[in-house]
């Protein structure tokens, strides 16, 4: 059972967070199946200061397969319950050792981060995810190490930064290459998995610890139990018989992600991405750079969500079709977004790269 104090309650916001997840029995909640299957983390070894080891696998991360299979509370009650087990471990241990242990080591392996995990109502139950955590379990993190993490990681990282605190921001660490040998000096290599770098395994000698850790993987379409996620848009459109249109947005410097999701009525919708070759004037599809192939989407049936990160800077449109239809309108709804990295990350990983590249001496 959690220590009352472990999970401080102050705050009305706080006290209808603890009613709703029912914390105090969230130890004893038998979360559907899943989410025992697919939730991507685990814990497994401590410190030398006893602080569990709580690992989140990014490439095993199908957040828009477990909100189609279960509720968004659900999910949310999912990641508090992980919470849970966590603070039980530090509590273990604590007892084990002598001493009062109340922090976690938390570990994120970014491999496999890619457009998928920036779809928007994934982002924004991550973001609900990480106000709760800061809210209910303050303090709760020794250190955030990210490892192997790809040019996608500073969009990804700036999507999230606004719901962290500085605090929090300052216990991120970023190792390059040789982060299986900078991992041990967080730990001893006996508590550490041999897939990141330690000697540890399961007793079946799997390097991964699979007994500890959960690796997720995309969810099958037999858990779904709806086609989409509720979504607001930005905008209501009418595209008119045998036309389109283009949403110009413009686009500063590289490694922005411009993402998008749209949906029409009734009838399907073509669209495609373009990049301008002449600024100030309007072009037609064939006068501009394809990016993305103009295709036919049933948005009727299903709306389309995605992303694609911009190679240089300019004016990408993404352009609605509707010429093939000579009798009908049609009706979308859209939203389109520029994410821009956070440029500390960013820098970091670009210097990480430059040491990589560079000969040695």
């Amino acid at each position: 059972m959690l220590r009352k104090s472990a999970v401080p309650c102050k705050s009305p916001e706080q006290v209808k967070f603890r009613k709703q997840q029912d914390l105090h029995n969230i130890l004893a909640w038998q979360p559907p199946e899943v989410v025992r299957l697919y939730n991507a983390n685990g814990t497994c070894g401590h410190n030398n200061e006893g602080s569990p080891m709580w690992y989140h696998i990014i490439r095993g991360l199908d957040l828009k397969g477990l909100l189609l299979s279960i509720s968004r509370q659900e999910l949310l009650r999912a990641k508090s319950q992980s919470c849970g087990l966590s603070l039980r471990e530090c509590a273990s241990s604590g007892a084990r050792l002598g001493k009062k242990v109340e922090k976690i080591i938390a570990v994120f392996d970014f491999e496999g981060l890619s457009q998928r995990h920036l779809w928007k109502p994934g982002v924004e139950f991550a973001q609900e995810f990480l106000t709760a955590l800061e809210a209910n379990y303050p303090e709760i993190l020794r250190n955030i190490i990210v490892v192997r993490a790809s040019k996608l990681f500073p969009v990804a990282f700036n999507l999230i930064k606004p719901y962290i605190t500085e605090e929090m921001r300052r216990k991120v660490v970023i190792p390059g290459d040789d982060w299986k040998q900078e991992l041990p000096k967080f730990t001893s290599p006996d508590q550490l998995p041999v897939e990141f770098g330690g000697t540890m395994t399961d007793t079946d000698g799997n390097p991964k610890c699979l007994t500890k850790i959960n690796y997720g993987g995309e969810v099958p379409r037999s858990y779904y139990l709806r086609d989409q996620v509720r979504v607001q848009y930005k905008h209501q459109v009418t595209v008119g018989r045998g036309s389109s249109l283009q949403v110009e947005n413009e686009i500063l410097f590289p490694g922005c992600v411009l993402r998008w999701q749209f949906a029409s009525d009734e009838v399907d919708i073509g669209f495609g991405v373009f990049l301008k070759t002449k600024m100030g004037e309007r072009q037609r599809a064939g006068e501009m750079m394809e990016v993305l192939p103009s295709q036919c989407y049933n948005t009727h049936l299903v709306p389309e969500d995605g992303s694609l990160t911009c190679l240089q800077a300019g004016v990408n449109v993404l352009r609605f079709d509707n010429t093939y239809s000579l009798m009908h309108a049609r009706k979308v709804s859209y939203t389109v977004e520029v994410l821009l990295p956070d440029k500390a990350s960013e820098e970091k990983i670009q210097s990480l790269e430059a040491t990589r590249q560079s000969p040695l001496q």
